[in-house]
C-alpha cells in the first residue's frame, strides 16, 4: 500500500547521509504532519476546503487510523478553520505515523536512556533508497513551472509543506533560491487546490517558534 502523505513526510524529514532527522523543522514536525493529513483527507474528497474553512464529508471514513484520528477531531455539524486544526494535537501526530511506519516495515525504532534517566529513541530507515527516490520525485516537481503543473497533487503538497515547514532534508535554502520559479508556482497550485492551508502552516511554525503553541 502507498505510503500515507504523513507518512511520506516523515520519511522525507529524515537525512539518509547523516542518519538524523531534520533539526530545523524538529520542534514543529507534529504539525507537519497534521498538516499533510488533513491535505490527504482534502485531496481524497474526505474534507472540503471553502474559504480557509473545512467541511466533513460524514459518510465517509479513512481506512488510515491516523487520518481517521484527523478527521473525527473535526466538528461535523460546523465547519472547522486550518488554523485550528493544523495545531490541534499535534503531539500526538509524530508518535502515531512513527507507529505506523514501524508497523509496515518501514522503520526500526531502538529505545534506551542517557545515564540512565532520559529516554532515547533511535530511528533507523529500512528502505533508504527509496526515501531518496521520494526525494528526487518531489524534487523534480518544483524544477520548472511546466513540472509543478504536470506532477501528481500530492508531489506538490509534499512540496508546498516542506518548504514552508522549513524540512531542510527536502529543500535546503539555496534549493528554494535556485527553484524559486518554481516555488511560486507550487504555492500557487497548493493554494487553488488546499484553499487557506499554507496560511495555517505558516502560522504554526510561526507560533511554535514562539513559543505560543
Amino acid at each position: 500500500m502507498e505510503p500515507t502523505l504523513p507518512q511520506r513526510l516523515y520519511l522525507l524529514s529524515y537525512d539518509t547521509d547523516k542518519n538524523r532527522f531534520d533539526p530545523v523543522s524538529t520542534a514543529y514536525r507534529g504539525h507537519l504532519l497534521r498538516a499533510a493529513a488533513l491535505t490527504e483527507l482534502i485531496l481524497g474528497g474526505l474534507l472540503r476546503a471553502r474559504d480557509g474553512r473545512a467541511e466533513r464529508d460524514t459518510a465517509r471514513t479513512p481506512e488510515d487510523p491516523f487520518l481517521a484520528e484527523v478527521l473525527d477531531g473535526l466538528s461535523p455539524h460546523e465547519p472547522g478553520h486550518w488554523i485550528n486544526a493544523v495545531p490541534d494535537r499535534e503531539w500526538k501526530a509524530e508518535r502515531a505515523v512513527r507507529e505506523q511506519l514501524v508497523a509496515n516495515g518501514s522503520i526500526t525504532v531502538d529505545r534506551g536512556r542517557v545515564l540512565g534517566l532520559f529516554p532515547t529513541l533511535d530511528v533507523t530507515l529500512e528502505h533508504p533508497g527509496e526515501v531518496r527516490r521520494l526525494r528526487e520525485r518531489v524534487h523534480e516537481a518544483v524544477r520548472t513551472e511546466h513540472t509543478v503543473a504536470t506532477a501528481p497533487a500530492e508531489d506538490v503538497a509534499l512540496a508546498a509543506i516542506a518548504a514552508d515547514g522549513d524540512v531542510w532534508t527536502v529543500f535546503t535554502p539555496q534549493e528554494r533560491h535556485e527553484y524559486r520559479a518554481g516555488f511560486k508556482a507550487v504555492h500557487e497550485r497548493f493554494g487553488v487546490e488546499v484553499p487557506g492551508m499554507r496560511t495555517a502552516i505558516l502560522a504554526a511554525v510561526v507560533n511554535r517558534r514562539a513559543g505560543t503553541a
